[in-house]
Order: C-alpha cells, then sequence, then structure tokens
C-alpha cells in the first residue's frame, strides 16, 4: 500500500496539462461547424426556389411592346399579339405564339373593341407566328440544299411568275406538300406549303433564324398570288419584332 501511494503521484499530470490534453481532442469542431452552416445554407436555397409561388399576372393587352428573350436573342412584341395569356410578360421564354393581321400586320383586335375607319382594307386573313430555340435543327438553308432534293419530284410545276413551285414525292416525310420559293433568293422565300383542298384553301409555312430562335410565319396559301407582296410584309414584321 505505501509503495501503490507513492508510485501513483509520478505519473499523475498536473492539471493544466489535463486541461491542454482534453482541448487537442477538439480540432475537428471548426471544420464541422463550417460544414453544417453550408448544408443549412443550401437547404434555405432549395426551398427558396421550390416553394410555391403565385402566378404572375399577365401583362393587358393594351400595354407597351415587352422585351423577350427567346434563345438568347431579344424580341419587342406587342402584348396584344401574343396569343397566350401566360406568355404576355416580359423576360426569357421557351417560346411564345403570336398573331397578326393582314395586310396591315397590327395585332388582333380585343373582342371589346370596335374595329376602326382603316381596317375596311383588311382581308381578314392572319399571319400566325412561332418563336423558338431551333433545338440543332438544321437552318432553312441547309434543308433546302441538303434535305428537300431527296424527296422533291423531277419536275416543277406552274406558279405564279418568279415563284418556283416543286412538289414533294408521294410516299415521302412530305407527302401533301409543296415546296414554293424564289430561285434568285430562296434565303428571302421559302415556304412549304399544303396542296389546294377541296376549297381550294391551303396553308404556308415560311421559316426564318435568327441567332439560336427560328421564327415560322404561317400564312394561308392564297398569299403565292401575291408572294413578294407576302415577303416584303413578312421582312417588315421581323424588322420590328428584332429592330437591328
Amino acid at each position: 500500500m505505501a509503495y501503490t501511494a507513492q508510485r501513483n503521484p509520478r505519473h499523475r499530470r498536473p492539471a493544466g496539462q489535463r486541461a491542454g490534453h482534453r482541448a487537442g481532442h477538439r480540432p475537428l469542431w471548426g471544420p464541422l461547424l463550417l460544414f453544417a452552416g453550408v448544408i443549412g445554407l443550401a437547404a434555405v436555397y432549395v426551398g427558396y426556389v421550390l416553394w410555391p409561388r403565385w402566378p404572375e399576372a399577365p401583362v393587358a393587352v393594351d400595354a407597351p411592346s415587352l422585351p423577350i428573350v427567346v434563345a438568347g436573342v431579344t424580341f419587342n412584341v406587342e402584348p396584344a399579339a401574343i396569343r397566350n395569356a401566360v406568355q404576355r410578360k416580359p423576360g426569357t421564354q421557351a417560346r411564345i405564339d403570336l398573331a397578326y393581321r393582314w395586310p396591315s400586320l397590327a395585332p388582333p383586335m380585343p373582342a371589346h373593341k370596335p374595329a376602326a375607319e382603316g381596317d375596311a382594307s383588311e382581308t381578314g386573313e392572319r399571319l400566325f407566328v412561332t418563336i423558338e430555340g431551333t433545338d440543332g435543327t438544321l437552318s432553312p438553308a441547309e434543308r433546302l440544299r441538303d434535305i428537300y432534293p431527296r424527296y422533291l419530284a423531277d419536275e416543277p410545276v406552274d406558279g405564279p411568275e418568279g415563284l418556283t413551285l416543286r412538289n414533294f414525292r408521294d410516299e415521302t416525310p412530305y407527302q401533301g406538300e409543296q415546296l414554293a420559293f424564289d430561285a434568285a433568293a430562296p434565303d428571302r422565300f421559302l415556304a412549304r406549303c399544303t396542296l389546294k383542298g377541296v376549297a381550294g384553301t391551303g396553308t404556308c409555312l415560311l421559316e426564318r433564324r435568327i441567332g439560336d430562335a427560328d421564327i415560322t410565319v404561317r400564312f394561308p396559301r392564297a398569299l403565292l398570288d401575291d408572294w413578294r407582296g407576302a415577303a416584303s410584309g413578312i421582312d417588315r414584321l421581323l424588322a420590328r419584332l428584332h429592330p437591328g
């Protein structure tokens, strides 16, 4: 017993050393607290992004033109021309659908608004415009050069002066359609049109590309009779939507 009592004090550490030893076992507290803080901030951000919100109210149809960005390209669009109310807001959108009267190129009038005196020249026809991203598709000029010739009939058909009309062959992806283009400047006027049905009607799709945005204009086939006027009107409309 005496031997044990004399030995133990030699192996007992001073109080200061014991405290320092306990403190030395806490080197991970700082990184752990930092990690917990980062996790907390991430949770707050995810909650903010996913928290349900009331949808923004669409802009009034008589408001000034809205800056709308599609595929990185900015367009100035009259709210009255936007067909879907949910698209009637500024900012970035995946797609917008528009409508214009012909030949004035004015947006359709609201149902409650009476027609103005100057609208007597309107034909009642509409141009429908869709703007969306290219999604990696070929440009109209590339399709005319590399795709369409594989499916076209050999001989052109009669059409308005200066306009080339070529039917697509049966049993092809474009069966029942016709290609209409200005051979001298296909980049200005190139459209795919449905053939005239029993009622003598049909529609045409004319495509343009600005940056990474594709603009598709749908118009009545009857406008091919004055295809130069149609091309000029579409040029004016696109210049208004995307100045410069």
